[in-house]
């Protein structure tokens, strides 16, 4: 609200300085796209000019619903283009030395290894994976069940890398912990025998990337990038790894065919005689 407010008054001192005595009846296409311009001209990022644009919009939204104006004059303004931020990935090399890292000897480390498995092997979010439940593995038909945003579910494919650890988890670590109630279902447990939180993930893939030597910034996140991005190069089919990361539009999942775009455009760099590298 603070923001709204701050981005509203924003506005205001704006068309004071254009037209002092101009009224809220009064505002037009004009004003707003000399202030875009204004917004532009003091250099405001594209994002804080896309969030001020809304703010605006839902301020004028609110005029109309109360009678004030008939007309509505942000009816065609359009936010600026703030593009999409690839994500950062990880090679399959640097997965390996993450994994590698991982201390096997002990149980959190048994664990540890299922939880990277399937994580980078179904592409989960990270509450997916801590709601993972034991009633929806379907191990013989090579699936598991998730719930996703919004309550969706999905089946999302299981490769026997992930099955193998899950199931030496289960069959041979969590049997071994006294599991608190309510929480029988749950696949991952920490060592009171609850479910994992989020932030034990994060702070679990943290700890694995400093013993690695991995400078790279990177997050349960991470991997469901890289997930998808190794399938998008291997050539996998879009509409597929939609479905698989449980993605509304396809137009979320096409981000990651700017990054094979980018790894294509390497390739040739790197391998074509007559690409200019040195």
């Amino acid at each position: 609200m603070l923001a709204y407010l701050r981005d509203i008054n924003h506005f205001t001192v704006f068309l004071t300085d254009y037209d002092p005595e101009i009224t809220v009846r009064e505002i037009n296409s004009s004003h707003l796209s000399e202030f875009i311009r204004h917004l532009h001209e003091m250099g405001i990022a594209a994002n804080s000019q896309a969030r001020i644009i809304s703010g605006i919009k839902s301020f004028f939204r609110y005029l109309i619903v109360e009678d004030v104006l008939s007309n509505d004059p942000t009816d065609l303004l359009e936010s600026p283009k703030t593009g999409r931020k690839l994500p950062d990935i990880l090679s399959y090399e640097e997965i390996k030395q993450l994994m590698d890292a991982i201390d096997m000897s002990t149980t959190e480390g048994e664990r540890n290894k299922a939880i990277l498995e399937t994580l980078y092997g179904c592409g989960l979010r990270v509450s997916e994976l801590v709601n993972m439940k034991r009633s929806n593995l379907f191990f013989e038909q090579g699936f598991v069940r998730i719930i996703g945003k919004g309550d969706k579910e999905r089946l999302i494919p299981i490769g026997p890398h992930a099955q193998k650890h899950i199931q030496y988890y289960v069959d041979h670590v969590r049997t071994q912990l006294t599991i608190a109630p309510g929480h029988e279902d749950f696949v991952f447990l920490n060592r009171r025998g609850k479910q994992l939180t989020r932030v034990m993930i994060f702070t679990i893939i943290k700890q694995l990337a400093n013993k690695a030597g991995i400078e790279k910034s990177i997050s349960p996140h991470t991997f469901r990038h890289s997930f998808a991005t190794h399938l998008v190069e291997g050539g996998a089919n879009l509409r597929a790894v939609q479905v698989m990361l449980g993605h509304q539009s396809i137009t979320t999942t096409e981000i990651y065919t700017h990054l094979d775009r980018n790894f294509l455009r390497d390739t040739i760099r790197d391998y074509h005689p007559m690409s200019g590298k040195k």
